[in-house]
Order: structure tokens, then sequence, then C-alpha cells
């Protein structure tokens, strides 16, 4: 490595350290922080990512940067880097390009108005109040169509807020993807409805002691491989998984005692997504070959473990008799078999992540045609409520008894998190294709899953994903491990199979 790239790699990690400062404030800020503290929070978190900001902004990386990269046109200027060296400066000139666009002041503003507005958000989600969160949401909408002018784009301002999020990926080829998907989901989901073999879902919401369901939770999360001397589970109102280093990475669940499901799948869920940030190599902390690829392959990693892992026959086969010992009460006489068919139930339902893996991305589909219409086509906040009670009647046939239930159930908006949504649906085709391969790949994968060994699953992820880093793009990556490019297809086959089965249709 080159001494002017160890000048830079310095540099990046400065930045980076200042932007896991403010991850900590956020972390505590959805944990333990006390109510009274959110405007202070909002504050102090408000300067950290401006000082992050203006050091990766200022005149001293730029002239680290000026060292290694041509920039006006990106191109790197040394020779005799290797290729990981070469793809870290490509990556570095692209996020300081980004961030180059965006004056300090208006991070540091965003920064604020987010944070107050997630406190917000909470209160508004209690106290079933739209209005309370409207102010907020207007001025976040108003600065991320500001922030998609700073930035600029060719087509939509909302493809320079996906780029944050999916960088490469494009409003267009997301409508040509989603308009693939939509109608095979409908169509599935009209068939499983009209079939005369019910789902089973109420063997699941009896009375689940909430003690217990962490203990089990934490069992299968040590399973995983989930490091705890380098993390931790807390219980917050929104389950997020959040990274300071790879050696802290930290998880939130929500637990509900009516539902046993809701807790287990948001350990289970949050636990892909910090193997994935656990395992990424430190040696490069602070640069992009330390860093997730995008949020769809973020998303392919919880998911992953959530649905075709979780949700399988071969992880019940091995886990059904432990949990029946942690809940003898209520799963008495209850057969594997029936149990499977419950937490596999189809049953449209208003809230995303309640949702089965037929009706999830009619959920994610709706929030990314809301998205587009409140960034591209100005649509005004107050009708916004109204807009998603109709889609969600469109899509899933049922609505919303309240705003609770409805548009304030996701915490994202209130985040500025806008662009976020449609990489939970990416995730799920990502996942899928990823889960063949490994199958493909490790002989018995699915045997050894049923006799509870989970970290073989999680060893090859490790290799194939979680240690790249960002030394190739998403598309580069499923071509690598999948032999082909992105495709719903593989998704698609994997509901048809595993419903028709279930349902008999």
């Amino acid at each position: 490595m080159s001494r002017n790239l160890d000048i830079l790699i310095r540099d990046m990690r400065v930045v980076t350290q200042l932007r896991r400062v403010a991850a900590v404030l956020n972390w505590d800020q959805e944990t333990y922080m006390p109510p009274e503290g959110a405007q202070a929070r909002a504050d102090q978190i408000s300067l950290v990512l401006s000082m992050s900001h203006a050091r990766f902004t200022g005149p001293e990386f730029r002239r680290s940067l000026a060292e290694l990269v041509d920039l006006p046109s990106g191109k790197v200027l040394e020779d005799g880097l290797a290729p990981e060296e070469v793809r870290l400066l490509q990556m570095a000139w692209r996020d300081w390009r980004r961030a180059t666009a965006l004056p300090v002041e208006f991070v540091g503003e965003l920064a604020r108005l987010t944070s107050e507005s997630q406190h917000v958000w909470e209160q508004a989600r209690r106290d079933n109040d739209f209005h309370l969160l409207a102010p907020y949401l207007e001025k976040i909408i108003e600065m991320k169509r500001q922030e998609a002018d700073f930035l600029g784009y060719d087509d939509v301002p909302y493809d320079a807020l996906l780029e944050d999020y999916e960088p490469g990926m494009t409003t267009a080829q997301l409508k040509t993807l989603f308009d693939e998907l939509r109608p095979v989901l409908v169509d599935l989901v009209t068939r499983i409805q009209n079939a005369d073999r019910p789902g089973r879902r109420e063997l699941i919401t009896a009375e689940f002691n909430e003690v217990r369901q962490w203990e089990f939770g934490m069992r299968v999360l040590g399973d995983m491989g989930y490091d705890l001397s380098r993390g931790r589970q807390d219980v917050s109102e929104h389950p997020f998984t959040t990274d300071f280093h790879p050696s802290d990475v930290r998880i939130t669940t929500r637990l509900n005692r009516r539902d046993l499901t809701q807790g287990l799948f948001s350990t289970i869920h949050e636990g892909g997504h910090a193997l994935y940030e656990q395992a990424l190599n430190d040696r490069y902390f602070g640069t992009p070959l330390c860093e997730p690829i995008s949020l769809g392959i973020h998303e392919s990693q919880s998911r992953l473990w959530e649905n075709y892992v979780g949700r399988s026959r071969p992880f019940w086969k091995h886990y059904y008799p432990q949990l029946q010992e942690h809940f003898p009460e209520p799963l008495k006489g209850v057969a594997r078999d029936d149990f499977y068919a419950a937490i596999n139930t189809v049953r449209p339902s208003p809230i995303r992540v309640e949702a089965d893996e037929a009706t999830y991305n009619l959920h994610i589909m709706l929030r990314f045609e809301l998205e587009q219409a409140f960034i591209n086509d100005h649509v005004a906040v107050k009708d916004l409520p109204a807009m998603w009670n109709a889609g969600t009647e469109e899509y899933l046939g049922i609505t919303p008894i309240d705003d609770t239930e409805g548009i304030l159930q996701d915490i994202h908006w209130s985040t500025g998190a806008i662009g976020y949504f449609p990489t939970y649906t990416l995730g799920n085709l990502y996942g899928r294709q990823f889960y063949e391969a490994a199958c493909r790949q490790v002989k018995g994968l699915e045997d050894k899953i049923a006799q509870g060994d989970l970290k073989t699953l999680r060893e090859w992820l490790r290799k194939h994903i979680h240690q790249v880093g960002r030394a190739k793009t998403a598309a580069e990556l499923v071509q690598d491990i999948t032999g082909g490019p992105l495709s719903a297809e593989p998704f698609t086959s994997y509901l048809e199979e595993k419903y028709g089965e279930l349902y008999g249709i």
C-alpha cells in the first residue's frame, strides 16, 4: 500500500469515526434515552454529522484524494495498486463527489430535523395522530427534494435518493421489475384466499411468555453465529441493526406476548443484518472495502435468514422440539407440520413487518409508489393517509383501521430514509438467488440446517458476500455467485412451490 493511500485511509477513518459517534447517539435514542432528551440529542447528532461532512468535503481530504484520483473524472492516477485498492479509490471518489454536492449547513439541518422527527413519530404512533408528524414530514420531504437537486439526476428526482441505498439502480428499472412481480403475487394471493385449505395462524397467537421468547431468540442468534462479545440485543419500537465497527454491531427486537413470531422473526432478521456487519474486513475499516455493497444486498441477508431458513421445514425439524420445551402449554399437542403451516399462513395484513412472504412485497410496492408521488409529483403530505389506505385496499383487500395501523407504522420517512423501501423487495430477490446458489455449492446444506448447523451457511455467506465489502457492485456480485443477473423468477418459483404445497393450489 502506497504512502498516499495510507494517508487517505487515515483521513477516511476520521470521517467514519465521527459518523459512528452519531450512530451511537442514534442507538441510545432508540433504546434508553429518556423522552425529554430528544431536543438535546437532535442538536448533538446534528453537530457530529456536520463535523463529519465538513471533514469529508474539506480541503485536507480533497488534497489527499487528489494525490490518487483525478477529481473531475474519477480516474485513478497511481500505478501499481492492487485491484481492491483501485476499487477502494473509485468508491471513495464516488462518495466524495456526492458528499461535496451537499452544503454542510444542509447536512446539519437535515440531521437535526430527522432526529427530532423520530421522537415525534413515536408519539404520533402511540397517539394515533398523523397531524403531529405531518409538519415534520413536510419539511423532510422538502429537504429530500433539495437533496436530489443538489446531487443531480438524469430522469426523476427519486433516482438521486435511490442511489444512496442501491447504487446503480433506477426508478425505471424498479418499475419494470415490480410490474413483472406484482401480477404474479396478486394472482398467488387470490388463489390462496380461495383455497379450501385454511392457514393455522391461530396456533401461534396464544399467550407466549416474553422472557422465554427472548431466551429462545438468543439461542437461535448464537447458533447463527452472532458474536455477543461483539454485539448485543435490546428492545425498541421498531427493530433495527446498527454498527459502530465490526467489533460492535447491535440489534433490537420487538416482543409481543400474543404473537410468538413477531419477536422471533425480528431477531432472526436483524441477526442476518448483524452477521454481515460483524464479518466485514476490519483491516479496511473506514473505507468502502469495510462497508456493505448496498441496502438491497444487506436486506438479502436478513430476508434469507428470516424466510428461507427461519420459515423452512429443515429449520423447524431441529428447533421445534426446543420451542415446545420453552412453551409446553401453548404448543401442547401442536404437531410440527401444523406449526409450520401456522408460521407460513398467508393472510393479508395492514402491517408490513407482520406480513407473510406472499404479501410482503405488495406493501413495498405501495410505499415505492407513494415515495415517487411525493418526491417526483409533489403530492401533498395531507393527502398521504388517504392514498395509503386506498393503496392498501387495492393491493391487499383491507383498509387500516387507523393511522397507527396505516401510514404511521414505519419509522423510515421520519428518519429521512426515502428511497430505502424498494431495497426490501430487492433483498427478497437477491436472497433467494443467493440461497439457491449456496444449496448448489454446499452439499447437503439443508440437511445440516435440519441438524441445527447454521454456521455452515454463515461461513458460505461470509466468504462469498460479507467479506467482499464494496469491491463489487450488486450486479457483479449476483452474476459472480449465481451465474446470472438479478431475476424475479427464482423468488416467484419458490413461492409457487412452497404455498402450492401448503394450500393445495
